[in-house]
């Protein structure tokens, strides 16, 4: 009996209002979460990312992030802005060697060996190109360059998007990196 007279108290009535204001509460935590956590990411890169070349030290390695060349039969101008910034890189001086990472699931498909194509043709010497088949996503490529090239100290060349994610990683694995923001499609 007195048992009963216990449970009956605790017992909390069913209310679509109060789920309704618990579920709404939750999910904003999470959205001021995930926006603080950006933002927080965002900061910690901003010291180590170039907009201009001329601001960019020299560098033994550039790692260029892979992306497809063609969007269906439209020239990706993600693809032609990184080619772009490597060539200029290499030819400015501010680089000595390329290591060009991406995903190269199909025969048909190898973003390395297109980059590394498009860089012979615009005269950067192949033994300063390596090429990197198993960078399939960013965190694959920058971990990659530090524990199978090994290479410790590098700039990243992609878009400002990519390059805070790619500090980011770089950072947690004690990885010394400075990246290259390039113009991305709506940008020139």
């Amino acid at each position: 009996m007195l048992f009963s007279r216990i449970k009956s108290k605790w017992k909390l009535k069913f209310s679509w209002k109060r789920l309704a204001l618990v579920l709404s509460i939750s999910l904003l935590g999470l959205f001021v979460t995930i926006i603080a956590i950006d933002r927080w990411v965002v900061l910690q890169a901003q010291e180590e990312i170039f907009t201009d070349y001329e601001q960019v030290p020299k560098h033994e390695v550039a790692v260029v992030l892979g992306t497809s060349k063609y969007i269906g039969k439209v020239l990706n101008t993600y693809y032609t802005h990184r080619i772009n910034a490597a060539i200029d890189l290499y030819k400015q001086g501010k680089v000595k060697q390329f290591l060009l990472s991406g995903d190269n699931a199909h025969r048909s498909y190898n973003e390395p060996w297109t980059m590394k194509r498009d860089l012979l043709r615009a005269g950067v010497p192949e033994e300063v190109i390596h090429l990197d088949y198993a960078g399939f996503r960013t965190l694959d490529s920058i971990v990659r360059a530090k524990k199978i090239f090994a290479s410790e100290r590098f700039l990243i060349v992609t878009q400002r998007f990519h390059c805070e994610r790619a500090l980011f990683i770089a950072d947690a694995y004690n990885i010394d990196a400075q990246c290259l923001a390039v113009a991305g499609p709506t940008a020139s």
